[in-house]
């Protein structure tokens, strides 16, 4: 208790005399002592901003913030990561260490219009939730007819949840959770369209972290955008060979897939590329595996297991696989089709729309 009013005390002193620009006051309960940070992500990779001493459960953050921006707050030995608001302000968090995305927060009025937002968002995702449970009771049963009608519902749902999303980013283009908003729904659009979206905010949340990210993000997806040429790469082989991806360029339309092991999705996927490959090899088609994975042997198993007999190279960075970066990619399944010339035709086409495109350019 001794060492507690001592840091109290501490804290009380820190907070008169500098004056910081934010406070963020901390009381978890089922945590005495340890270090908290707050973290920021950059790309896939995350990096403390700060870190503190926690004493008997308590600590505090102090310092300043250009424009009020979002952050996650992790505690050393506990799971997970409560996302927060920053902002010049006195910021009260209270909670429990092993629940840390329950935690109360209060003090930020960015925060209050982000729990707005999302408890707006969340009653699109529990009627989502609701038609996806009954989808898989309608798939046991074996009833496809409802279940079709059931997707399509689900669809729609979805559909409307991103549309909910790209409205509000249009209705508050000077809000700062509207970087954030755009971020969570920019995953399928195009450079350009993304470019289209941060035109519509104000130009006062250019510091914005998201911001930064999505705008280099669309110069990313800008050169490898339908009727750009191939960015060419070299990566190793399962046997360590280097491959480069311009010496399979030129004689068939080239499927470049992007995918991992450990990717429940690209899992499902991989049949039915290995049927549209089989039927379409002798024709014109090839494939051109870039695997994210991290362990060798996974990825190995996973090659045999899915019987893909098409070149497969991988740098076994996970998210950071150089190629990844460079084309862009962030979400898997992802792939690009290259005619003989080498220029990007078609992305993300799987199930029938892979069939269908390579029925089209070769039967």
């Amino acid at each position: 208790m001794k060492n507690l009013f001592l840091y109290l005390l501490g804290l009380m002193f820190l907070s008169c005399s500098s004056v910081p620009e934010y406070s963020l006051t901390a009381n978890f309960n089922g945590l005495d002592e340890g270090k908290a940070y707050i973290n920021t992500r950059v790309g896939t990779e995350w990096q403390a901003v700060d870190s503190v001493d926690v004493i008997e459960g308590i600590f505090m953050f102090t310092g300043t913030v250009d424009i009020p921006d979002y952050f996650y707050i992790t505690l050393e030995g506990k799971r997970g990561r409560l996302p927060i608001f920053i902002e010049n302000s006195d910021i009260t968090v209270t909670g429990h260490a092993d629940t840390l995305y329950k935690a109360k927060i209060t003090g930020s009025s960015v925060q209050d219009e982000y729990n707005a937002y999302s408890e707006e968002l969340n009653k699109h995702w529990e009627k989502y939730g609701e038609i996806r449970m009954k989808l898989i009771e309608l798939k046991k049963e074996g009833d496809e007819a409802k279940a079709s009608e059931l997707e399509a519902e689900r669809d729609k749902i979805y559909e409307d949840s991103q549309q909910f999303s790209k409205d509000y980013i249009t209705e508050h283009p000077a809000s700062y959770i509207s970087p954030y908003v755009l971020r969570s729904v920019s995953y399928g659009m195009s450079g350009v369209e993304i470019e289209a979206e941060l035109e519509k905010l104000d130009a006062a949340l250019n510091k914005s972290g998201f911001v930064v990210e999505l705008a280099e993000r669309a110069e990313i997806l800008k050169k490898v955008a339908i009727g750009k040429k191939f960015i060419d790469f070299t990566q190793n082989d399962p046997d360590g060979n280097p491959v480069t991806l311009s010496s399979l360029v030129g004689e068939n339309y080239l499927l470049i897939d992007f995918w991992a092991a450990w990717c429940g999705p690209c899992r499902s996927e991989n049949p039915n590329v290995v049927s549209v490959y089989n039927d379409y090899k002798d024709k014109g088609f090839d494939v051109f595996g870039v695997s994210l994975d991290r362990k060798k042997e996974d990825w190995l198993k996973a090659i045999e297991d899915d019987k893909l007999t098409w070149t497969q190279v991988s740098d076994l960075n996970y998210w950071n696989n150089e190629v990844s970066k460079a084309y862009g990619i962030n979400s898997i399944p992802s792939n690009l089709l290259l005619d003989k010339n080498g220029i990007i035709i078609e992305k993300n086409i799987r199930g029938e729309d892979l069939r269908n495109k390579i029925s089209e350019l070769l039967d």
